[in-house]
């Protein structure tokens, strides 16, 4: 099979060196390759991930990806939300949540990257990687997806070493060579080795609850999609929202800040779309998240939102009333709060 493998991406990628012309080495991170085959690739996680985007795995822990493309084009792989669509069920993506808060132990994850699409623009040149994170141990209809390229990949790899020296000792991280660019075997053990160094950090319990880590994988989607809400182009930003929901619900993080903002995004986003029950059930989730504090920006406008959802859908709304007015007699809320879509466009995410 990795022989199959690596004739396809050779033919792929012929038109890509032949005339390309002049030195090989670039300034580009991406340029360079590993710098033999096992350069990269962690002896701990060794045969435990697979390539292949297939249900089921190929035999040998060696395996090579027989799904994994390698765009001839160059055009630049779809982002997270094309390749996952918009719509996955409100219902569904609660009910990974409900189950992500009700289990003790962090499940397992996989990292698996899917496709490799070599992108030119302008004078660069680079690879983009396609990542799917899935749930092991059982069948993840819903991976979310993220799409990288190697100098993301080396920016969190420099950070993580200056706060976690010790941690980090033993995570291997592909390095660098001016040679040879571009060619398939570079791009297929790149992109093993990209599988496992993800892989090792969320096994060290400091690294994986690190907000650079954990950035790493939905801080570019929740800024494309509030972009993409501010714009008013809420179908795509529904999308967003929703990989960027599932991103967080994989990495166990669905009681963050940046989570509540998530639901912010998905219910003025399905509201917008006049799509009420689900905007509905998201109010639902974020004040139920809400329910212990009493001085959260994001409080009053989520009971406002939910009230009006709630009488919209003919749902009951008066325990959020009664809420609401005790917010209002004890002078914890603003004279004017902003609605949930003010609040989200003002939000500085960086």
């Amino acid at each position: 099979m990795a022989s199959r493998l690596l004739h396809r991406l050779r033919h792929a990628l012929a038109g890509e060196g032949s005339g390309a012309g002049g030195p090989e080495a670039e300034e580009f991170p991406e340029s360079s390759e590993l710098e033999d085959d096992t350069d990269g690739l962690s002896t701990r996680f060794s045969g435990t991930l697979s390539f292949t985007s297939n249900e089921e795995e190929e035999e040998g822990s060696e395996g090579l990806p027989e799904a994994m493309g390698v765009a001839e084009n160059g055009d630049q792989s779809p982002s997270p939300a094309e390749h996952q669509g918009s719509n996955l069920l409100p219902r569904q993506l609660q009910d990974f949540w409900r189950r992500s808060c009700s289990s003790l132990v962090p499940q397992r994850l996989l990292f698996e990257v899917t496709s490799a699409s070599v992108v030119s623009e302008h004078s660069s040149k680079y690879v983009l990687y396609t990542i799917y994170l899935i749930c092991s141990g059982q069948f993840d209809k819903t991976p979310a997806t993220i799409v990288r390229r190697y100098s993301d990949f080396e920016r969190l790899n420099r950070r993580l070493r200056r706060q976690f020296s010790c941690d980090m000792a033993s995570v291997s991280f592909p390095r660098k060579r001016l040679r040879r660019n571009f060619t398939a075997e570079t791009i297929a053990k790149r992109s093993r080795a990209f599988e496992q160094f993800l892989a090792h950090l969320h096994s060290i319990t400091e690294i994986r609850r690190s907000s650079d880590f954990l950035e790493f994988f939905f801080l570019g989607d929740l800024q494309a999609a509030q972009r993409l809400t501010c714009t008013g182009m809420y179908r795509e930003a529904l999308a967003t929202w929703s990989n960027a929901y599932r991103l967080q619900d994989k990495l166990g993080v669905c009681n963050s800040g940046r989570f509540l903002l998530t639901l912010a995004g998905l219910a003025v986003c399905h509201q917008e779309l006049d799509e009420l029950s689900e905007a509905h059930c998201y109010c639902e989730q974020a004040l139920q998240l809400l329910e212990a504090q009493e001085s959260h920006p994001l409080l009053e406008p989520f009971l406002q939102a939910h009230i009006h959802l709630s009488w919209k859908v003919g749902k009951d709304k008066r325990q959020s009333e009664a809420r609401l007015q005790m917010l209002q007699e004890t002078g914890v809320t603003l004279q004017q709060p902003p609605t949930l879509k003010e609040f989200l466009i003002k939000e500085t995410l960086d």
